[in-house]
């Protein structure tokens, strides 16, 4: 029993700590969610064993998953281990090499983002200052660009200059 009374107490935590880094009033999520001011409070102190519906309404309120808090709450499982989505992307044999490295990159700089403002959240509310910059991920893999073959028949003719240009430039 005092184990499903922790889960509860635990998951109003995470939802009140998500709902000030989304910096939201108690009043204005629960006017977001459709739910009563009341009802939002004693959710988050865990008093309060809120059903699939309305943890729905909260997280769409929050703009995070349901499934989070359905995790949380015990209504879904935990899967078994993180997913290992760049794994996932060097498996995949329907996209290229190319467009597999571009994904991995994308996916990871806003890994790095995402870490970086939690990073940046938690300091600020320790009361805290950064006193180095934060990285914002590693950089870019510079490729060189192909060469080009140029036809010299089908290129243009160079553009003839204007001798009086070239004079005006050379008096100024």
């Amino acid at each position: 029993m005092a184990e499903l009374e922790e889960r509860w107490r635990e998951l109003g935590e995470f939802i009140r700590e998500q709902r000030r880094i989304g910096q939201l009033s108690l009043r204005k999520l629960s006017e977001m969610a459709g739910i009563s001011n009341p009802y939002l409070s004693q959710i988050e102190r865990g008093l309060r064993k809120p059903s699939a519906e309305i943890l729905r309404q909260i997280a769409t309120a929050m703009n995070i998953s349901a499934e989070t808090l359905y995790i949380r709450a015990g209504i879904l499982d935990d899967r078994s281990g993180e997913a290992d989505l760049v794994a996932e992307i060097r498996r995949d044999p329907f996209i290229s090499e190319d467009q597999k490295k571009t994904l991995v990159h994308i996916y990871e700089s806003f890994r790095t983002e995402h870490l970086t403002t939690v990073a940046v959240e938690l300091v600020s509310d320790l009361g805290l200052s950064l006193r180095t910059e934060v990285a914002a991920g590693p950089p870019a893999a510079v490729e060189p660009e192909p060469e080009v073959e140029v036809d010299a028949e089908a290129a243009p003719p160079p553009a003839e200059v204007d001798p009086t240009l070239d004079d005006a430039l050379v008096d100024t």
